[in-house]
């Protein structure tokens, strides 16, 4: 059943309107001196200034707090399914776009700058698909698109068939150099 609350659905438009409800709730009722005389300048300055770092920080706390329920809203971990990308490559393949299907539906597709490749390349490890799925049995297809070796297209594709059980479910994709070959090697982990 579809939650229909705006709030829930775009986080950074309910930070807004709590901070406006914040401003105005802190306008006639602003703790500070009697009059502004009672302090020189330079201080009242800084107290305000103190009480704007507070509201910023306490809204950064707040849009956490919401970017973590909605995505607990939208993926409970019994029905959620997360797909990573890490590589360890560079003689026989360069990146330039992944497409995932789950249960031949695109879920997820793709294309690298050569900043995202070259982060994945030193040791980064990308989540690629965060959704849900019904417990039972899937199939995930992976194609794998960049320049082979000699500089020539190359086009690979790697499925794996997983049994989705109550709790989350964690995959990896993983592109190596085969030195043996010469050839990049596309595999699907299931991380169990």
């Amino acid at each position: 059943m579809p939650i229909n609350n705006p709030l829930i659905h775009e986080p950074r438009r309910a930070l807004a309107m709590a901070l406006g409800v914040l401003a105005l709730a802190a306008g006639p009722w602003w703790p500070g001196p009697a009059s502004a005389q009672d302090l020189p300048a330079a201080e009242t300055r800084q107290s305000i200034d103190a009480e704007i770092q507070q509201v910023k920080k306490e809204a950064i706390d707040l849009n956490r707090e919401l970017a973590k329920l909605e995505e607990e809203l939208l993926f409970p971990a019994n029905t959620q399914v997360a797909v990573f990308l890490s590589m360890n490559v560079g003689a026989f393949f360069s990146l330039d776009s992944v497409q995932l299907k789950v249960d031949d539906v695109e879920v997820a597709n793709h294309i690298y700058s050569a900043r995202e490749a070259e982060a994945l390349l030193k040791g980064g490890v990308q989540r690629l698909y965060l959704g849900n799925v019904k417990t039972g049995e899937h199939e995930l297809l992976a194609i794998f698109n960049g320049k082979g070796p000699n500089g020539r297209e190359y086009r690979r594709g790697g499925s794996i068939q997983f049994v989705k059980k109550v709790g989350a479910k964690y995959l990896e994709l993983r592109i190596n150099d085969r030195q043996r070959s010469g050839q990049p090697e596309f595999e699907i982990k299931d991380w169990e």
